[in-house]
């Protein structure tokens, strides 16, 4: 799949004022500053779409962008804990799981994972929430032009190994890298064969 148009549509923190119409929705989500923006600039070949900044957190709205007149783009606020009044347990921020729970238009959900590190909690306690929730969701790697492509497959590994502690199956992933353009017709691809299917 080509992307030859993408349009900002809206940004927002209420997911009732999300776009009402029934175009499908992907949305991409990670720990701030795991190159979610540089990805969705990549992934729709502008330089400027999604703002890029080397200040974590800079995303902090849901951000819509229409592609190809046919799909939603969702840039998401990188998840953190926010603690629920009265209670020692935490929560991924409101807006984001209303977004999840809420949204009928969402087909699937990217959740970006910095390759150079080690299976991090937040990221698998986030992803371990998607599952619970019924939510599908596929791993972007991100980043894969600092290693090796043998500590790539390590890195990897390392993330099955743990998922599979719990996990009946390791969860469709990608291997990307923005600034060398890896993996960028993977997910297009992959995109494009699930609107594909939704007209059958």
């Amino acid at each position: 799949m080509e992307i030859k148009s993408a349009e900002f549509v809206m940004s927002n923190s209420d997911v009732a004022k999300c776009p009402k119409n029934l175009v499908p929705e992907y949305a991409f989500i990670g720990r701030s500053n795991v190159g979610k923006s540089s990805l969705i600039n990549m992934l729709t070949s502008r330089k400027s779409l999604a703002k890029t900044s080397g200040r974590p957190g800079k995303t902090q709205l849901i951000n819509h962008f229409l592609i190809n007149k046919n799909w939603y783009l969702v840039d998401l606020p990188g998840y953190g804990y926010a603690r629920v009044s009265k209670s020692s347990k935490k929560t991924f921020q409101k807006f984001i799981t209303d977004y999840f729970t809420q949204r009928e238009q969402l087909v699937s959900a990217f959740v970006l994972v910095d390759i150079r590190h080690k299976p991090q909690s937040i990221d698998l306690e986030f992803m371990a929430w998607m599952g619970e929730n019924g939510i599908p969701f596929s791993i972007i790697f991100t980043k894969a032009d600092k290693l090796k492509p043998q500590a790539i497959l390590n890195h990897v590994a390392d993330y099955s190994a743990i998922m599979l502690e719990t996990w009946e199956d390791m969860p469709n992933y990608f291997i990307t890298s923005s600034s060398k353009n890896i993996g960028k017709d993977d997910v297009l691809k992959y995109i494009h064969e699930l609107n594909e299917n939704m007209k059958e």
